[in-house]
């Protein structure tokens, strides 16, 4: 059914309808409509049959789904930032017990400094924690991908996050066809564990594991990756037979033919990206995009056959790896080990600066004319970043970065390209 619906509300009503025995919750901007939505349903009746607790942290949040998962029941949770941070052990935990657990991102910057707006420093911190990580393009992804991670999930019995960006999302107003009941019904079955905590077949779960057997154990988790690996497209081909469209997979292709010059990025500023490619082809220009979903496992086969035959390939990185520089493009050259094609670097809207189309451009047409540098930071104020520098090594007690920086940047910095 077409809505006009906030991005949260609209995950909200999803959730609910894949009939959630247990949905634990703490809020944390900016995922907290989703399990306020979550909460309301349970309490006017129109979620049967769920637990909805309310606890005294993200690290109970998932705990509290852990044990629930574990007993049998069908849970749910989400949320972001620090909160992830917050819940890591359970993180490792949830997957590392194999249990089938289904998490939203609602992606935000880590601070310090305080930071509540967009990017994917949270899910990046847990990308290599057993968990498959999903990255939705828009909200009706979203929605999709919320019914698709709980079949992924229980097939495996493994966690899935389905991660959609801050506020760019979750708290945009916008027209989403949320689907009805029995059609999720008819797409979804009862929720059958491989493992459950039952007093009358008693067994343990969680038991310690020493060298003789530990990496075997791990290798178990790996392999339930690579499962997913072919697991991931087939269910979005069974969605499309039920739903009537195209969403989820691992990856999604755009204007790729012919394309001498791939940009490769997770999530909403792919929409950009599309727009800026248009552009570029209406004037001629060979580029084309490859939107991620399935950041965990990473499709390293299916992206290096469709970028095979690009001269070039951008990354647009929306986290950063201090250090080091980008995560996904670090993937992107795993998938092009055998291959001589140059990966660049673009670190972009941290914390949730704007992506504009203008930039975007220049970009392009600087890999394009192969001017590009390795790694770039889009639109950073290299003036500030000198100027923080120097002042640093003038004197020791030079201050706090963070409020040196706002102090000459906050209200006299010139307004975004448009």
């Amino acid at each position: 059914m077409l809505k006009q619906l906030e991005g949260s509300q609209a995950v909200a009503e999803t959730v609910a309808s894949c009939r959630p025995e247990v949905v634990c919750a703490y809020p944390i901007t900016p995922q907290t409509h989703i399990v306020e939505g979550v909460g309301a349903l349970v309490k006017t009746g129109s979620l049967k049959n769920c637990e909805y607790i309310n606890v005294e942290s993200e690290f109970a949040a998932l705990s509290v789904a852990i044990g629930a998962s574990a007993a049998g029941a069908r849970a749910y949770t989400a949320t972001a930032s620090q909160g992830l941070l917050f819940m890591a052990e359970a993180v490792y935990n949830a997957a590392g017990l194999g249990l089938p657990i289904v998490m939203t991102i609602g992606n935000r910057a880590i601070g310090a400094p305080i930071n509540i707006w967009n990017d994917h420093t949270d899910s990046m911190s847990m990308k290599d924690s057993g968990w498959i990580q999903l990255f939705a393009e828009t909200n009706q992804e979203a929605v999709d991908l919320h019914i698709q991670a709980f079949r992924l999930a229980e097939e495996l019995s493994c966690p899935v996050m389905v991660c959609m960006d801050g506020f760019i999302l979750t708290h945009a107003y916008e027209r989403i066809d949320v689907p009805a009941q029995e059609e999720v019904d008819a797409f979804l079955p009862p929720f059958e564990p491989v493992q459950v905590l039952d007093p009358v077949e008693p067994y343990s779960i969680g038991a310690m594991v020493g060298p003789d057997a530990f990496a075997e154990v791990r290798y178990l988790a790996h392999d339930k990756q690579l499962q997913a690996l072919r697991l991931i497209p087939e269910i979005a081909e069974v969605f499309k037979d039920v739903f009537g469209r195209e969403t989820g997979g691992l990856l999604h292709p755009y204007r790729t033919e012919g394309a001498e010059t791939m940009v490769v990025a997770l999530s909403s500023v792919n929409g950009t990206i599309k727009e800026v490619i248009d552009q570029m082809r209406f004037d001629g220009v060979a580029i084309g995009s490859i939107s991620i979903c399935s950041f965990r496992p990473f499709p390293l086969q299916a992206l290096a056959t469709t970028l095979s035959g690009a001269k070039r390939v951008v990354v647009i990185e929306k986290s950063l790896a201090p250090g080091l520089g980008g995560m996904v493009a670090s993937d992107v050259r795993m998938a092009l080990a055998h291959e001589a094609t140059p990966v660049y670097t673009v670190i972009a809207g941290l914390g949730g600066r704007p992506i504009t189309m203008a930039s975007l451009m220049e970009v392009f047409e600087a890999a394009t004319e192969d001017r590009l540098p390795d790694m770039q930071f889009l639109d950073l104020d290299y003036a500030a970043v000198e100027h923080e520098i120097a002042r640093a090594r003038a004197t020791r007690r030079s201050g706090p970065t963070a409020e040196n920086v706002l102090r000459r940047l906050g209200p006299q910095r010139p307004a975004a390209k448009t």
